[in-house]
């Protein structure tokens, strides 16, 4: 069965946005204004297999800055021992309270992300709820790996390292993860994820490194 992410048409309060502007500034890596005032340049989803967590990749761009990569997880719940991620919470009129996390510290991103590395995966099919009716929506922007369909992929596990910074890297016992942040500079010479969408070339958005 292939991958799939399940959204609703809801009203949410305060929207991703607003949650991505106040959370900006007080990030090491980001330059640009007090009030970034983002709009959305693409975005689409992985699949979490257990159906618990939304996530995904979301490009923004402040005012003719630079496209930042800020992917995002959902959950319904705090994450244990996430605090140090969290962007903020939102009330979604059908999922109720959502905890928005930075998901460079969410382990369900990050085992997501390198099982697209590893194995050559991409981004999931998007259906939208309407009135119970599931209809499938294409995503903004496609996703590659640079790996094997099939590869094995290890439990990433707990976090052991991780910096806020442009590029971000998280270790783990058995993983480093790269996310970069400010895209168009970075050339990965390893196992990447590629990203694609209308009005950009293609850009490596993370890496991977097994250990």
């Amino acid at each position: 069965m292939p991958d799939m992410a399940l959204l609703y048409r809801a009203d949410i309060r305060p929207t991703k946005f607003e949650l991505i502007d106040s959370w900006l500034p007080g990030r090491s890596w980001y330059q640009g204004p007090a009030e970034p005032g983002v709009r959305r340049v693409a975005a689409c989803r992985f699949d979490d297999p257990d159906g618990e967590v939304g996530v995904e990749t979301l490009l923004v761009q402040a005012g003719d800055g630079p496209v930042l990569h800020v992917p995002l997880t959902y959950r319904g719940a705090p994450l244990p021992g996430g605090e140090p991620w969290l962007v903020g919470t939102t009330e979604h009129s059908v999922l109720g309270t959502r905890w928005v996390y930075d998901a460079t510290g969410d382990p369900v991103y990050l085992q997501t992300l390198a099982t697209a590395i590893l194995t050559g995966g991409g981004e999931a099919d998007e259906f939208v709820d309407v009135d119970g009716r599931q209809e499938r929506r294409a995503p903004a922007m496609s996703l590659r790996g640079s790996g094997a369909p099939g590869a094995a992929v290890p439990v990433v596990g707990a976090i052991e390292q991780a910096a806020d910074a442009d590029p971000a890297r998280i270790v783990t016992r058995t993983v480093e993860l790269t996310v970069h942040r400010m895209l168009g500079s970075a050339d990965g010479t390893g196992l990447v994820l590629t990203g694609v969408w209308d009005g950009g070339s293609p850009t490596i958005l993370a890496e991977a490194t097994l250990r």
